[in-house]
């Protein structure tokens, strides 16, 4: 049975090396493309693929949306979602849309259509021992967001300064703050996010630094 595929890349290059990399297998055949998310679900609703490999970052949108789509309207096609980067956020955002698969463009081309193939058998490329650690590390990220919603826009100014290893004299020398007042300050900002320690807090600071650049670094 011939596998029927449709790419979604914004890229042509990419299609195009995708289509020739899957058609020199006799099994399997790209009967669609698009290059934004707009055209995908109408062009796959008019080819009927048995396997859609969507690209993750789009200039209108993203192929997860558009997995969800067609998994929504076509639960019988299955989705490999394509990337350029390492991303947990968005391999817990496929696996809840249904995604069979999440490979990055770096593997080799033998890869990409053993995991084509495999995906059209019906196996799944996600394990559970991999979604749970992503759907745990996401809950974590989250309770850490709810925990810097609880400061006051001072407090995360300290948090900030504490991150950078400044101590309450030269916190308030900044701040034009009494010492006395800066301790306060952090006594209140250690309450509410449940610490007991200022090298907690700096630590808890230097994890939401990180995911807000790598964030900035996805979406450019």
């Amino acid at each position: 049975m011939t596998i029927r595929v449709f790419l979604l890349d914004d890229h042509q290059i990419v299609r195009e090396g995708v289509r020739r990399l899957l058609e020199a297998d006799d099994d399997m055949t790209v009967v669609g493309e698009a290059a934004t998310a707009a055209e995908a679900v109408d062009q796959v609703e008019a080819c009927q693929p048995d396997v859609a490999v969507l690209d993750v970052r789009l200039p209108d949108g993203d192929g997860i949306t558009v997995c969800r789509e067609i998994r929504s309207l076509h639960p019988e096609i299955a989705c490999l979602m394509l990337t350029s980067f390492a991303d947990d956020e968005a391999l817990a955002q496929a696996v809840m849309a249904g995604a069979s698969g999440y490979v990055l463009k770096q593997i080799h081309g033998n890869e990409l259509v053993a995991s084509v193939r495999a995906v059209a058998s019906g196996h799944s490329l996600i394990d559970r021992t991999t979604t749970e650690r992503v759907l745990r590390g996401l809950q974590a990220a989250h309770d850490e967001n709810a925990g810097i919603d609880k400061l006051t826009p001072r407090e995360r100014e300290i948090l900030e300064l504490i991150a950078d290893g400044r101590t309450n004299r030269q916190i308030g020398d900044e701040l034009y703050l009494a010492e006395k007042t800066v301790k306060n300050y952090v006594s209140n900002l250690l309450a509410k996010l449940g610490m007991g320690r200022r090298s907690e807090a700096a630590a808890y600071a230097a994890r939401l630094s990180e995911r807000r650049s790598l964030a900035a670094e996805r979406d450019r």
